[in-house]
């Protein structure tokens, strides 16, 4: 049975425009966007500085390796599908290398461009849930608005108030939480594992939260690098900003988890026990 928040009608369909397709896009991860020498990263890159393995056709030509020879943080990042959006649609495919005048802009429009389709991932989440129902309306108002947003001249995109803007869906997604998290807090615990609470930025470096019962949890923010959750349940848990790096997430429940990303997945260790939402997929680098 699905859970009681859980529209039986989501499908990755839903999400398509929101997942990456490198084909459509000029590669603008491995250009706009810096990085630290760091177990991440093998070398320090400015922004909008081109990545060395990034090849003439904006493909990465250590792809198959990037694990193996220190570019992790490669494997885990992921645009929402804003890197074919502002390729496609914002720059209408005129890529920066033949036009060297759009890099500059280019390159400062891509982040923008991901923060508001990460938005679109959470309100597309959010308009599937049935007990969101009473601020469908709302939700969906904000979604067409967000969309609006994402089709706007690269100057008008650089002129965006982006923060005002995640500030307005934030109350939204606040709403959604407490909506579904409140319909699991009135059911009867779980007899499985120990019941834990935990509070929004909660820091559970390294937590052993193995068997854990966090059905209904707010998790918003928390921090939980290294943590032991296997087998953990975390059905209906907040889990927008959670930081899961090096997390074990093998054999833990996330089925009707609440805006949980594929770039959060990526990040942690699971096996194919990890039950995971039906938008996400299973990281190739997890075990067996």
């Amino acid at each position: 049975m699905p859970e009681p928040h859980e529209s039986t009608a989501v499908s990755n369909d839903d999400y398509r425009q929101l997942r990456a397709d490198c084909e459509n896009c000029f590669g603008l991860c491995c250009v706009a966007l810096p990085f630290s020498a760091s177990v991440d990263f093998a070398v320090d890159k400015h922004a909008g500085q081109r990545c060395h393995n990034l090849g003439h056709n904006f493909r990465c030509g250590v792809h198959q390796d990037l694990r193996e020879i220190g570019y992790r943080g490669c494997t885990v990042y992921d645009c929402f599908g804003a890197g074919q959006q502002v390729a496609q649609v914002t720059y209408s495919g005129k890529d920066w290398v033949k036009a060297p005048e759009t890099a500059k802009q280019m390159f400062e429009v891509f982040p923008i461009m991901r923060q508001l389709h990460e938005l679109l991932w959470y309100l597309t989440e959010a308009l599937e849930l049935e007990q969101t129902q009473s601020i469908h309306e709302a939700l969906r108002s904000v979604r067409d608005e967000t969309e609006r947003l994402t089709a706007l001249s690269s100057e008008a995109l650089l002129k965006l108030d982006i923060a005002a803007h995640r500030a307005n869906v934030n109350v939204l997604l606040l709403q959604t939480s407490e909506l579904v998290r409140s319909t699991v807090q009135r059911q009867p615990k779980s007899s499985r594992g120990r019941q834990k609470s935990y509070g929004r930025g909660a820091d559970l470096i390294g937590a052993n939260l193995r068997g854990v019962n966090l059905r209904g949890a707010h998790l918003r923010g928390a921090y939980l690098i290294a943590a032991d959750l296997r087998e953990a349940d975390l059905r209906s848990a907040d889990l927008i900003g959670a930081d899961f790096r090096d997390a074990n997430l093998s054999g833990a429940d996330f089925t009707g988890s609440l805006f949980l990303t594929q770039f959060q997945i990526n990040a942690a260790k699971g096996d194919s026990q990890t039950k995971l939402p039906k938008s996400l997929s299973r990281p190739p680098h997890w075990s067996a």
